[in-house]
């Protein structure tokens, strides 16, 4: 579940506007919060010079609409907070970007940096207040903060994140937690119910039905059975259920033929977790309450273990073993892919901003050359200048070769795909990768005990 804040950040009392936003994004990207300034990515804009190009813009704007107002807004700062636990800093810097880009609709420019300083993972996306045309101002408009909430929760379920349960605007932070509870779908129920009844295991389908009316369930027959829970008013058809609910289904279930696994909804379902080691806690001074608890929290995760195990095939050790070392090749080799699609995205970016900054103030630098680096030419074109000269930098490292926007768009374009794909398959690859060594390590706990148990034995 993730929290936000949107504030406005004005120019500080006898700084400048560039100062002023500077001392802002320093902040954000500060290498010892942002893991050395991996965490810290860009739009339209550049990370070392964002400052002065914001401070250009809001110039420009100045200059073209003719609007001066007290207490001007100069930039937005949007906190993203994370439940502690819940997310990798990588994950939160692409949900960051994507909430950014479509709370902003790309008019205007932004740096998104992720901190990992604190328990709980955290966004401080910095926009420019201005439009890329610097034609307009972002409109901070009333209810704004409640809409980039609601965009947020809804990227975060998007994400498979959890989303804060009766949210409160008013008075709630960016880090204050609200637990979410859980509600199900008749669906669900109905199908937790079946799951329930077969556990009996009654003698035939009719038996089955006969059990779920006396625990509430309306039946209606005919050409499709349809259910009611107690309470409801609309019927379920049982063919929406899912295939393993069908009525053939469950006949080849209940005869012998076929196993059934309970269903697990994506709210429901619950992750495999390593199993406590209870001596070592009661060493650490826990009570007896705490040993019971921990028991039955071990039995549960052995039992969720030995069925991940059947509901995939897994019939012997080495194929654990074989399937695991599959998985974290997989992940490595998928997260090593994505590293480099990251890197090129951001030099064609960071190119293509060099261009046109290059090409936007060339002019100015052509006649403060012509000046004789005049000191009073300088202090008036600060921004346009270091502009300049960051965008001559990447051209240097590019040979002095400066290549054709729409070469740099097309390539952009093919790597942002590609990299999509594969982030996708990155994120299904963790997940799976996770349960594996969860599992193995589950079993490699009860084989090691088992061992030592024998040892005590003789």
């Amino acid at each position: 579940m993730a929290t936000t804040r949107l504030m406005a950040m004005h120019i500080a009392k006898g700084k400048t506007a560039a100062r002023s936003i500077r001392e802002k994004i320093d902040y954000a990207i500060n290498p010892a919060k942002t893991e050395k300034g991996e965490l810290v990515t860009s739009y339209e804009c550049d990370q070392k010079t964002a400052a002065s190009e914001f401070a250009l813009m809001r110039k420009t704007y100045l200059n073209i609409t003719g609007r001066h107002r007290d207490g001007e807004v100069i930039a937005y700062q949007l906190r993203q907070s994370f439940k502690p636990g819940e997310i990798t800093p990588e994950d939160a810097n692409n949900i960051g970007r994507e909430l950014a880009a479509r709370f902003l609709k790309g008019k205007h420019a932004y740096i998104v940096a992720t901190h990992t300083d604190k328990a709980h993972i955290h966004n401080h996306i910095i926009f420019c207040a201005t439009t890329l045309d610097c034609r307009h101002k972002f409109r901070n408009f009333l209810g704004s903060g409640r809409a980039l909430a609601r965009l947020s929760d809804q990227i975060c379920m998007e994400h498979k994140l959890s989303v804060v349960g009766d949210p409160r605007y008013r008075d709630s932070n960016y880090d204050h937690w609200l637990g979410d509870k859980v509600k199900y779908s008749h669906r669900d129920q109905l199908r937790m119910a079946i799951d329930e009844m077969l556990q009996n295991k009654p003698d035939g389908f009719a038996a089955l039905m006969r059990l779920l009316e006396e625990a509430g369930w309306e039946i209606k027959q005919g050409k499709q059975i349809s259910f009611r829970a107690p309470g409801a008013s609309r019927f379920i058809r049982m063919d929406s259920l899912g295939e393993a609910y069908s009525k053939a289904a469950l006949e080849s279930v209940l005869s012998g033929e076929k196993q059934h696994i309970p269903f697990q909804s994506r709210r429901m379902k619950r992750k495999i977790s390593l199993l406590i080691d209870i001596q070592e806690k009661m060493q650490e001074g826990k009570g007896k309450g705490y040993e019971n608890w921990a028991k039955k929290f071990n039995l549960k995760q052995l039992a969720s273990s030995m069925a991940y195990l059947s509901s995939h095939d897994i019939k012997t050790y080495e194929q654990l073993t074989a399937l695991v070392d599959e998985a974290v090749h997989r992940n490595d080799e998928l997260l090593s892919r994505i590293q480099s699609a990251e890197a090129r995205l951001k030099e064609i970016a960071e190119t293509k901003k060099a261009i046109t900054n290059y090409l936007k103030t060339k002019d100015v630098y052509a006649e403060w050359k012509k000046s004789g680096y005049s000191s009073a030419f300088q202090a008036e074109h600060e921004e346009q200048i270091i502009i300049h000269k960051a965008a001559k930098k990447v051209f240097d490292s590019l040979g002095g070769k400066i290549p054709k926007i729409k070469d740099l768009n097309a390539e952009y374009s093919t790597v942002l795909t590609q990299k999509q794909k594969d982030y996708a398959d990155y994120r299904e690859s963790r997940n799976q990768m996770r349960e594996l060594l969860t599992v193995k390590a589950n079993i490699d706990t009860v084989s090691e005990r088992k061992d030592r148990d024998r040892e005590i034995v003789r």
